[in-house]
């Protein structure tokens, strides 16, 4: 049974690492969302094994890859001035979001 449980989760980390790889929402908050909820997943099924423990740890690797992602983002911000002195910067869509 150990032997099944192990080899589950060789195949499903592979698959994971690959989907990432082709996977991508335009900012990193959502990147992290969907590596972390993933990873939780795993996690989740591992310790616990049932559909609760996978869910568990899904929404909590989901809230935590959020986070990490949203920080990242944060940190990549290039700030700007416009003609009237307001302070913004561009998101990934291309959108100005005003600072005060």
């Amino acid at each position: 049974m150990k032997k099944l449980q192990l080899a589950t989760l060789v195949v499903a980390s592979t698959a994971m690492i690959s989907m990432t790889g082709c996977v991508s929402t335009g900012s990193q908050t959502g990147d992290g969302a969907l590596v972390g909820a993933a990873g939780g997943a795993l996690v989740g099924q591992m310790v616990g094994g049932n559909t609760g423990s996978t869910l568990a740890g899904a929404a909590i690797g989901g809230l935590a890859g959020a986070a990490i992602g949203n920080n990242e983002e944060k940190k990549n911000r290039r700030y700007y001035r416009d003609s009237r002195g307001a302070t913004y910067y561009v998101d990934s869509y291309g959108r100005r979001h005003y600072i005060n």
